[in-house]
């Protein structure tokens, strides 16, 4: 069943941009032949133009449930409400194994997540064709992530569906020109994401006519021949650690055996948001209060900036920072790029208004400049600059490798293909030459596996309070077998062991899909031109 939107009376055509955040959800439109976003209010919904808080509340009857959203869950002051009623919280585990998500949730955050998104088309002003949609997505998804963004948006009334990741996002919402190198840096509500981005172009280059990453292969409007400029994203890293974790910090370090209620992390949220005043001296406490009970006393939230920042550094933020960075900017490296090279840092999220996490940055990159774009709104007006038809050269964040037969082990082993930090999509494929492992060996078995390093650090639940926690393990790739069948490649003549037969070639479209050509060495035909599969 689609989604249907009234068409005729529909006035201005154009782009809508959704990012979904972890406490605030993000809506922009831009119309066609226009070069300026605007920020959608949406009715009921939103709290400010083109904000909505990302709440879902559920009642309890359970047969004929009804939802609130936004800024409609707010106004009802339904956050006291003790239950499970209130889902909030749940991008970051949308797409995640269960055994991963710390709590139980009223609803899945997949279902959360897509009643508000589809709450949010519903909403959408009438006099407003949406043509093309853009979502963003964290750098840290699973590739579940993009399905399920796929399968929430088949009932939408749309053309064109496009999906960017937020840090390259982030770095076209700050508008800098053709030719700048950046370090984008997004301390969302649930993560933080750091990018290193080329934005390609500049004085005297031509800019590159490209395509934006699509959705189930379909093309972009605009795109043949239109000049837009690109970006490359040259090294990223991310972490499932961000705003809302530092609100149960706080809350936990005042009130350690208090149950960690939505009100209460609110509370906490807006002490942390007073404590980023940047005119406020740093040992000057502040107070939040917050009533339970009608009658009972209210409780106060007092902390002063220099408390909240040796908290933080306590819980392991800035080292989470500090190896990230590291992760990221070794990438860059080995893409030819150095941190002297950068034009300037780029902070984005809510986060970034947090004064010692700009701090910390600005001593770790030196003399790179710092911008601070509108935190709130840059990812959305980024994905919408990228949607006319721009090609993201971005990279892998985990390899591939290919099941082999080691004839001196006498066993299966991994050859990988891609590495992490490969640019994509690939501009010549990779070649593999192939010999039969047995006699008369009639096709080869294809088997592919995600080949991943093991994280440094990763974020654990005791109590419910986040901990980030060192891993002891040494780095080296975890094999990850592909869950689709194997791909089978009949040969033109029986092969024989040791003697090549099989010649492929390896390359990763501008759908980030991995795909195979291949020839059989004895009589130059093709046996194989197939698309494998996804990558991301």
């Amino acid at each position: 069943m689609n989604l249907p939107i009234d068409n005729n009376v529909r006035k201005l055509a154009g782009t809508l941009a959704i990012d979904l955040g972890s406490t605030t959800t993000v809506v922009a439109f831009q119309a066609e032949n226009q070069e300026t976003a605007q920020l959608l209010e949406l009715v009921s919904i939103s709290r400010a133009p083109g904000e909505i808080p990302s709440l879902v509340w559920k009642s309890s009857i359970s047969e004929q449930a009804s939802f609130l959203f936004g800024q409609e869950v707010k106004n009802l002051t339904l956050e006291k409400n003790k239950g499970q009623a209130i889902i909030s919280d749940f991008k970051r585990w949308i797409g995640a194994p269960k055994s991963l998500i710390p709590r139980d949730f009223e609803l899945s955050p997949e279902y959360a997540g897509e009643l508000l998104i589809k709450e949010i088309w519903k909403k959408i002003p009438q006099e407003l064709e949406v043509k093309k949609l853009v979502l963003t997505a964290p750098i840290e998804a699973y590739k579940e992530y993009r399905k399920w963004l796929h399968s929430v948006c088949s009932d939408l009334n749309v053309q064109e569906i496009a999906l960017v990741d937020e840090p390259t996002a982030a770095a076209f919402g700050a508008g800098l020109p053709g030719g700048s190198k950046l370090l984008v840096v997004d301390v969302g509500g649930s993560t933080i994401d750091m990018s290193m981005v080329l934005i390609e172009g500049g004085e005297g280059e031509s800019e590159p006519i490209a395509q934006l990453i699509r959705f189930g292969g379909e093309d972009l409007e605009g795109k043949s021949k239109q000049v837009i400029r690109g970006a490359k994203v040259l090294g990223k890293a991310g972490i499932r650690l961000g705003g809302r974790d530092l609100d149960k910090w706080i809350l936990n370090y005042l009130y350690p055996d208090s149950p960690q209620t939505e009100l209460l992390l609110n509370a906490a949220e807006k002490l942390k948001c007073r404590l980023s005043d940047v005119n406020l001296n740093e040992n000057k406490k502040i107070t939040e209060e917050v009533s339970i009970k009608s009658k009972a006393e209210p409780k106060q939230f007092s902390l002063s900036r220099l408390e909240l920042e040796d908290l933080l550094n306590k819980k392991g933020l800035f080292k989470s920072i500090s190896k990230l960075l590291e992760r990221t900017l070794s990438m860059g490296r080995s893409n030819g790029y150095e941190i002297e090279d950068l034009t300037g840092v780029v902070i984005v999220g809510g986060g970034s208004q947090i004064p010692s996490i700009k701090k910390f940055l600005i001593e770790k990159i030196g003399k790179a400049k710092l911008l601070v774009p509108p935190p709130i709104e840059t990812v959305a007006i980024g994905a919408l600059k990228l949607t006319p038809g721009v090609i993201v050269r971005d990279i892998l964040h985990r390899g591939i490798a290919l099941r082999y037969w080691d004839q001196k082990q006498n066993h299966h082993s991994w050859h990988p293909l891609f590495f992490s930090g490969q640019p994509w999509p690939t501009i010549k494929p990779l070649e593999i030459v192939i010999s039969a492992n047995t006699e008369n060996q009639l096709e080869v078995e294809l088997i592919i596996a995600d080949n991943e390093m093991n994280q440094t650090q990763e974020i654990i639940y005791k109590n419910g309070i986040p901990v980030v926690q060192d891993n002891d393990q040494d780095s080296f790739p975890k094999v990850l077998p592909w869950r689709s069948d194997p791909v089978m490649i009949k040969l033109d003549q029986p092969g024989q062991p040791g003697f090549d037969c099989l010649k492929l070639r390896f390359s990763i479209n501008k759908s980030c899909q991995l795909h195979v050509e291949g020839f059989d060495l004895r009589s130059n035909n093709m046996v194989i031109n197939k698309t494998i599969g996804s990558m991301r």
